[in-house]
């Protein structure tokens, strides 16, 4: 097991958990900084107002309060961010005087969302995120290259395949105003994001209660139904009957995005009109990502474009950005033996200890192998050698240092294989492939 027993929703992974999640975190941080994205991290707290501004995360969000503090004192007005976008859009906002546009940035960091926890699904989790905000307008060519960057990121770290569901909001939204709808269009947008989960009558009912007239539901859940790998969804939605130019400029634009999708890898991006995104800031082109064979999981990579969020001194600064559910990931991957490192620790040589006397000549040799970046560490006792071959072994350490003495040379063994060669402190380096711990899908 990767995932330590601890308070749910929680997770706390045992050292092989860790390395994994270590090793993911830098492919990830080395991914983005190859596409031009530097690094940003941001306080943990934001204002209530500003958390519980842009769709239905109330209930989601843990609120600060002092132990301490006494009954008449004021509420601090905080709490803790529930996703990285909130919180960029207020750094962009408060610094847009001192960045330079358009600004990318990645970050990587915890947040806390009070939901109930389940496989995949945690109060406190790590996310990986991607955004780039300019000011006054935004390239169209941004709503692609953001999928396909997190989607080459993915690609990195030996998961099963992954397949990006994408939509534009201004689709669903011109469809509705297509059909004369007047209630409330946050409310109609989450109802249909709902389809995978609540199903289509399901759907219908949440339609129904949001103002959609009844025989309209079954034009929407039609909508709901568009599902293509190619621009057949332009068909598709036109032979549902209804028209607008909001609707139709939403087609083009996902258009744009499936065509770039399949120049680079077909059946990467799937267009699938039920997808909205249930917070409200974003206004375009949206996302969410599905690995193969974990579906149940829900979306481990989301996002989309936002118009409204940042808005500093009255200048539009619309941005794109995409988030990858680390945790999410990790959790039923560690948990299903779906990722493993090469080894339990970071060391690839044990330096062997002759007697307690000598072990400043076991230091030395290690001392000597780190010179030259090879992870290593001393034995802790000076046992018998076949008892330090033995707690090298269990924690997968692959070679074993005999530090030699007067005439005698030192020596190095693979215990794998059980080879011995005699070597020089000063020179002798691993196979690259065994110097640092290495994540692979299991076999």
């Amino acid at each position: 097991m990767s995932l330590a027993a601890s308070m749910r929703g929680f997770p706390e992974w045992l050292p092989d958990g860790q390395l994994v999640e270590q090793s993911v975190l830098a492919s990830l941080r080395s991914t983005f900084e190859l596409h031009g994205f530097g690094p940003l991290d941001t306080r943990a707290v934001e204002t209530l107002e500003a958390l519980t501004g842009k769709g239905e995360t109330d209930k989601e969000i843990y609120v600060l309060r002092r132990l301490q503090a006494s009954p008449d004192e004021a509420d601090l007005g905080l709490g803790l961010h529930f996703d990285l976008t909130v919180p960029f859009a207020r750094y962009v906002r408060e610094n847009a005087g001192r960045l330079a546009f358009p600004f990318r940035r990645y970050q990587i960091q915890k947040c806390w969302r009070g939901e109930r926890p389940q496989e995949g699904r945690y109060r406190e989790f790590l996310q990986a995120d991607i955004d780039v905000v300019d000011r006054g307008s935004l390239p169209a060519h941004l709503e692609w290259e953001v999928p396909l960057v997190a989607a080459e990121a993915l690609g990195r770290l030996h998961l099963p395949p992954v397949r990006v569901q994408v939509n534009n909001r201004k689709i669903v939204q011109g469809f509705f105003e297509g059909l004369g709808y007047t209630g409330e269009m946050a409310a109609a947008l989450r109802a249909l994001d709902k389809f995978a989960k609540i199903g289509p009558d399901g759907v219908a009912a949440e339609l129904e209660a949001a103002g959609v007239a009844p025989r309209q539901v079954g034009a929407c859940l039609r909508l709901g139904a568009v599902s293509s790998t190619d621009l057949s969804f332009v068909d598709e939605v036109r032979a549902i009957g209804v028209s607008g130019g909001l609707l139709d400029e939403g087609l083009a634009e996902l258009s744009a995005v499936m065509e770039a999708g399949r120049a680079v890898e077909p059946g990467l991006f799937v267009a699938d009109l039920r997808i909205t995104r249930g917070l409200d800031y974003y206004t375009g082109t949206v996302y969410e990502t599905l690995m193969e064979g974990y579906e149940s999981l829900g979306s481990v990579c989301s996002g989309g474009r936002y118009d409204d969020l940042v808005g500093a001194a009255g200048e539009p600064y619309p941005g794109v950005g995409i988030s990858i559910g680390v945790s999410r990931i990790l959790g039923p991957l560690l948990s299903r033996g779906g990722l493993r490192a090469s080894r339990l620790v970071p060391s690839c040589v044990l330096v062997a200890v002759a007697d307690e006397e000598h072990r400043p000549d076991s230091e030395a040799v290690a001392a000597g192998l780190r010179r030259r970046l090879v992870p290593t560490e001393v034995s802790p006792t000076s046992a018998k050698y076949g008892k330090q071959i033995r707690y090298a072994e269990r924690r997968g350490i692959p070679f074993v240092w005999f530090p030699g003495g007067g005439d005698r040379p030192d020596q190095v063994r693979d215990i794998r294989s059980g080879e011995q060669l005699e070597a020089d402190a000063s020179s002798w380096l691993p196979p690259e492939e065994d110097r640092l711990v290495t994540v692979a899908a299991a076999p």
